[in-house]
């Protein structure tokens, strides 16, 4: 086993508040990263500005996330907190947010960082300290060293590495509650992508696949209740939202499988919200890795308490209908992207990418 995670987290009711030392500690001015609207309709932006000004803490607000954040806007931010002379990135959100945060902190300390070099992790100085909020049930990018962000040529790419670990983070599931059910469905079922790819990749260890089916058992009753279109309840809430960092926490042993990866081409090319489209591709994943190794998968279903039929049908229950229409030449085109990625080869299961064109043509070639 190897793990390893140096994130101070603070969960709970009033966490911000009454851990607001965790801030004072970075420094006495920062960057406020976040979208236009989430943050303030979350409540999470009051809770953080007043701990900071509790703490002396001054800060600038950008407010420049989109979904799927681009790095050039990332870049943007980089140099606003450059040109401010803050000490510290705290990032307001969901997983764009937090992971945009990590890049920003990446662009501050070195501001003519072109996109290039940022990929080639050609950082003469360290990121500047991060602080990250949640706001979202669904990514754990809180606990992660990962940042997922949209190239100039609108492709997705995720880069790892220790130096983009927050310092602190914080997760008071009440500032999840302000999410619409698609919001919470879509970030849901990110969830369950996080930790069942994780539990059926290559690298899954007796840690990882103890946070794995934790995460997927915490998330099944809420879930369900949203699939109803339910309201949840405040203990589902926070619930789901453990859920996340426990997901958070198993994907940042493993990575993730070819779910995730091939989501990205749906996210890109047709809008499909990220958690959506990755876990799209999950009832594949789940029968190659079960035809690959049907003990190993016989354990997951025992361990999240549940059984295959069950686990597919809540799946299907939380994704929307598809109208997606795609040609066998738009696949072939695609193809060459799938040629030796990392996430397609850490799937327990000898997935290649004739498996994926066979895949994406029986989905959506009519």
């Amino acid at each position: 086993m190897d793990y390893f995670m140096p994130t101070r987290l603070h969960t709970g009711d009033d966490c911000i508040a009454r851990h607001k030392d965790g801030l004072k500690a970075l420094g006495t001015s920062c960057l406020i990263v976040t979208g236009r609207h989430a943050a303030q309709a979350s409540g999470a932006l009051d809770d953080v500005q007043q701990a900071l000004a509790a703490c002396d803490i001054t800060a600038v607000v950008w407010d420049g996330v989109t979904e799927n954040p681009p790095v050039a806007a990332c870049a943007e931010a980089g140099r606003v907190a450059a040109a401010n002379n803050v000490q510290f990135i705290l990032g307001i959100g969901g997983g764009s947010a937090l992971d945009a945060a990590k890049a920003v902190a990446v662009f501050a300390a070195n501001p003519e960082l072109d996109e290039k070099g940022f990929y080639a992790f050609a950082w003469d100085c360290e990121p500047l300290p991060i602080a990250l909020v949640g706001t979202t049930a669904g990514t754990g990018s809180e606990v992660t060293k990962v940042s997922v962000l949209t190239d100039a040529a609108a492709r997705k790419h995720s880069i790892h590495d220790d130096r983009l670990y927050a310092t602190v983070a914080y997760g008071d599931s009440r500032h999840t509650r302000s999410c619409p059910v698609a919001v919470t469905l879509s970030c849901g079922v990110d969830v369950l992508a996080h930790a069942t790819e994780s539990y059926f990749s290559r690298k899954a260890d007796q840690i990882s696949r103890a946070f794995a089916t934790r995460a997927i058992r915490l998330a099944l009753g809420p879930l369900a209740t949203a699939a109803a279109g339910e309201e949840l309840t405040p203990e589902q809430r926070c619930q789901l939202y453990d859920a996340s960092i426990l997901g958070g926490l198993a994907i940042n042993t493993t990575g993730t499988c070819f779910p995730h990866n091939v989501g990205y081409y749906l996210t890109e090319n047709y809008r499909i919200p990220h958690g959506f489209a990755s876990a799209t591709f999950l009832p594949a994943m789940l029968g190659c890795v079960a035809a690959y190794d049907p003990d190993y998968a016989a354990a997951f279903y025992d361990e999240i308490g549940t059984d295959e039929e069950a686990y597919l049908a809540l799946i299907q229950s939380c994704l929307p209908k598809s109208d997606i229409h795609m040609t066998a030449e738009q696949i072939t085109v695609a193809l060459p992207r799938w040629e030796n990625n990392g996430s397609v080869k850490n799937t327990r299961a000898d997935v290649t990418v004739e498996d994926i064109n066979k895949l994406l043509v029986s989905m959506y070639v009519a």
